[in-house]
C-alpha cells in the first residue's frame, strides 16, 4: 500500500506545497477529478484550522501529514501539537447562509466519508477517510 508522510511549519506559505503533495498522492486512485479536488481542499482546510485555532496564527509550529492507501480507500492524518479544540466546540454554520467563514467543517465533511478528531496528550490528530465504494459514477 502506498504511504507518504511530510512535516512542515505552520506558515501559510507551506500550504501550496502541501496541496501539491496531497494531489500527487491521490493520483492513481479511482476518484473523480471533483472528489480529488474536494479532498485536497478538505486537507487544506484542516491545516488552515490548525494554524488558526491550535497555533493561534504562529507560523513556526509543526504540522505532520501522513497519507496511506487502504484496501478500500485512502486515509489522511493531520497532526498538530497545539491547543485542543473539543469537537462539540467546533461550530460550522449553515452552508446556505451567504457570509464569509464557517464553511470549513462542512467542506471537510463533504470531501471525506469519515472525519475523526483524536485528542492526544499534546495536540490533536484529524483522521480523514475516503472510501472507494463511495466513489461517484
Amino acid at each position: 500500500m502506498k504511504r507518504k508522510k511530510i512535516e512542515f511549519s505552520s506558515h501559510t506559505g507551506n500550504l501550496a506545497l502541501m496541496r501539491d503533495c496531497v494531489r500527487d498522492f491521490l493520483n492513481g486512485y479511482p476518484f473523480s477529478e471533483r472528489e480529488r479536488l474536494l479532498m485536497v481542499l478538505g486537507v487544506d482546510e484542516a491545516c488552515t484550522n490548525i494554524i488558526r485555532y491550535a497555533y493561534r496564527l504562529r507560523d513556526d509550529q509543526l504540522i505532520a501529514l501522513s497519507m496511506e492507501g487502504l484496501r478500500r480507500g485512502v486515509r489522511v492524518r493531520v497532526r498538530d501539537y497545539g491547543e485542543q479544540v473539543r469537537s462539540h466546540e467546533m461550530k460550522g454554520r449553515s452552508h446556505d447562509l451567504i457570509k464569509p467563514g464557517g464553511l470549513g467543517l462542512y467542506l471537510i465533511r463533504s470531501a471525506f466519508d469519515e472525519v475523526d478528531y483524536l485528542l492526544k496528550r499534546h495536540g490533536t490528530e484529524v483522521v480523514l477517510t475516503k472510501n472507494f465504494d463511495a466513489v461517484e459514477s
